[in-house]
């Protein structure tokens, strides 16, 4: 007989993994499941495969009883389940809601009556109250009777250890007011605030809403600094002196370009969405192609830099510190690093990296690179290091010291003005 205090996770990526860890810690018994049979075994036998949960923490959460499984009819054991799995965008711009729609699907074919389900994973608006709840009504399940739906967009920043996921406030909207009522009630004997919405699709817009906010800050701030280069102004002291009004400015920083799987993707669920309805969001889509343009203009700025230099490119040899999409993670999706390896390779520069958290990336089709030791000798020998990921491992001053030009796309040789240094 399933107990109330039971939840099923279904997706045990970064997001469901830490998710099944704090309802564990508050004494709920918990099942994860997952399609990919070598992370299930891997969680069984204490390992982790995410690079800041460690393996002590999964062998604490299979301490005390969970368990992880391929098999969805296990589901049938627990009172809750909570959807997390990808929402890539398509080639052509169009959210992939499938990894839902199929989990979903499975989960209909097996759960009893009066299970919660909450959907975490990011999607467009409407897609829990359309989509989602769809598959539950084909299934012959009513919902907000005997099924209760939800969205509860999960808020997830790997590597930032100032709030725990419990301390983080839980956005939760109901597809109907029953359904947000149970939720609410289940998401409060474990989050420490909730912040209750009238709607899922008020829940899904609160999310993108969040990440387009900082997608167009990011792109503004991305724009200005080239304008500021023009001038031969220090953007980012620009930055730090307009920080000091105490009321209406929030800094937001220059980079190589946008990565991960939130903040280049989620804007862009609104924008198809929008489009779908014959709206059109062209703040978003401009500040998505400027964020984009960015390792772009960062190869740009290296090969002017090379040049002046003495240095033509195809004869450039060139090591990138940092491949992840940002620092002290090993997640180098959509990284803006990767882009610009590519598109030195393209002028014929030898490429090399180092990065802590990655031993090979593959870009693109263009081969594989392996991370290269960080010695006095190997950065002496490059003509140009390019800082993309400022890991705080990194020891910056060490870096400076043995390079003979230095182009710093994360303002993190701040401090150290000498004619080696080139910063964004």
């Amino acid at each position: 007989m399933r107990s109330n205090e039971s939840l099923g996770v279904v997706g045990l990526g970064e997001v469901g993994l830490r998710l099944a860890i704090a309802f564990t810690d508050a004494g709920f018994d918990v099942l994860g499941v997952d399609v990919d049979a070598e992370r299930t075994a891997a969680l069984n036998h204490g390992s982790s495969y995410i690079s800041d949960i460690p393996d002590t923490a999964v062998q604490s959460l299979t301490a005390n009883g969970f368990e992880a499984t391929t098999k969805y009819d296990r589901l049938t054991e627990v009172s809750h389940v909570a959807v997390c799995v990808p929402t890539p965008l398509q080639k052509s711009g169009q959210p992939d809601i499938s990894y839902i729609v199929s989990a979903t699907e499975s989960l209909a074919a097996v759960i009893e009556p009066e299970t919660t389900v909450i959907i975490e994973s990011t999607v467009y608006p409407t897609a829990t109250e359309r989509a989602v709840s769809g598959v539950f009504e084909d299934a012959g399940f009513t919902v907000g009777e005997d099924v209760f739906l939800a969205s509860s967009p999960e808020r997830v920043d790997p590597g930032n250890d100032a709030y725990s996921l419990t301390e983080i406030p839980k956005i939760v909207g109901g597809v109907t007011p029953q359904c947000g009522d149970h939720v609410e009630a289940l998401y409060g004997e474990v989050f420490e605030t909730i912040k209750r919405v009238d709607s899922s699709t008020e829940a899904e817009m609160a999310k993108i809403l969040e990440n387009t906010f900082r997608n167009v800050n990011i792109a503004l701030v991305n724009e200005l600094a080239k304008v500021a280069d023009n001038f031969d102004i220090d953007f980012w002291r620009v930055i730090e002196a307009a920080e000091t009004k105490p009321y209406g400015f929030m800094p937001f920083y220059p980079g190589p370009g946008l990565g991960g799987h939130c903040i280049p993707v989620d804007p862009m669920y609104i924008s198809w969405k929008a489009k779908q309805d014959g709206l059109k969001t062209p703040l978003i889509d401009l500040a998505d192609t400027t964020n984009r343009e960015m390792p772009s203009y960062v190869v740009t700025r290296i090969i002017e830099s090379l040049n002046d230099r003495g240095v033509p490119v195809p004869d450039a040899d060139v090591m990138v510190l940092g491949v992840t999409y940002k620092p002290n993670v090993a997640d180098i999706r959509n990284s803006p690093a990767l882009d610009i390896i590519e598109e030195l390779e393209a002028h014929d520069a030898s490429i090399s990296f180092h990065d802590p958290y990655v031993d090979t990336v593959e870009v693109h089709n263009n081969g594989t690179y392996e991370s290269t030791a960080l010695t006095a000798e190997r950065l002496s020998a490059a003509d140009c290091v390019v800082i993309a990921t400022d890991h705080s491992q990194f020891d910056f001053d060490f870096v400076v010291e043995h390079s003979e030009f230095v182009f710093d796309t994360r303002n993190a040789t701040e401090g150290r003005s000498t004619a080696t240094i080139e910063r964004l």
